[in-house]
């Protein structure tokens, strides 16, 4: 005969046996579940974007999944699914939502290591030139005004009110200043003769480009301020990261038969 330790333990394990039932859904709309992974699902989104998981946050989205359950029954009631534009839209979400799977699972099988960005920031850094160069400028249209220029510059003028009449907008109305940058930022005969220069030396001759003619001054040099790896690791990542999935898509695309 059953006694009242066993008869409660068999009770407990019944309800038990219901549970999961229960615990899959946050409700039956209609007949219908609504699972409870997709609180989840618009939970971790929700991290993902900076709020917090609280109570609140989770009531409110099972709130909102009811909702749209109601709402897509009563479309699809409607047969706003078969619409052919609700089709395409349907399509394209389906397939955005596959790639970002199929994207997000060939990071992780092929992810971006610690030495290949190391290697990306010490290409980048080299290319920094190590120098970086605070200079200003002149651009004008015809080689005569440039020399002009030069020659007012050799009789005392001042470089920051002659630039008033370069054609280069942004720097003119800030004396000709150009601010910090490397050699690599300009084309270059430009930075060829900016390196030539001296602390303080204008270009003795108009210095030819494609956007005219310069008179160039260096004001000063320094060190190039280049952030430190950890600073920028971050970034790199996420730049090699998308050059992964580019060179991933192309190479699908390569293989595909493209009528």
């Amino acid at each position: 005969m059953m006694n009242l330790k066993s008869a409660r333990l068999m009770v407990l394990l019944a309800t038990s046996a219901c549970l999961p039932s229960f615990a899959q859904n946050i409700a039956v709309v209609n007949g219908k579940p609504v699972p409870s992974s997709r609180v989840d699902a618009m939970v971790q989104q929700m991290v993902q974007q900076g709020q917090q998981d609280t109570p609140e946050m989770r009531a409110m989205i099972k709130d909102e999944l009811i909702n749209r359950e109601v709402l897509a029954q009563e479309a699809d009631k409607q047969g706003v699914a078969n619409r052919p534009d609700v089709k395409n839209q349907i399509e394209l979400a389906r397939q955005s939502i596959m790639i970002r799977a199929l994207a997000t699972e060939y990071l992780v099988k092929n992810p971006v290591k610690d030495d290949e960005m190391k290697a990306e920031y010490d290409k980048f850094k080299a290319q920094s030139g190590g120098k970086e160069y605070h200079a200003r400028h002149i651009l004008v249209e015809k080689e005569e005004d440039a020399k002009g220029i030069i020659a007012k510059l050799k009789a005392g003028g001042k470089f920051e009110e002659l630039a008033k009449v370069s054609t280069d907008p942004g720097s003119g109305a800030q004396g000709g200043d150009l601010g910090w940058a490397p050699p690599s930022a300009f084309v270059k005969p430009f930075s060829d003769a900016m390196v030539a220069l001296k602390k303080g030396e204008v270009t003795p001759t108009p210095i030819k480009t494609q956007f005219g003619y310069h008179v160039i001054k260096l004001e000063e040099t320094r060190d190039a301020q280049v952030p430190g790896f950890d600073e920028v690791k971050k970034q790199i990542g996420e730049s090699m990261q998308q050059k992964k999935l580019q060179a991933f898509q192309q190479d699908l695309k390569k293989k595909a038969k493209i009528q």
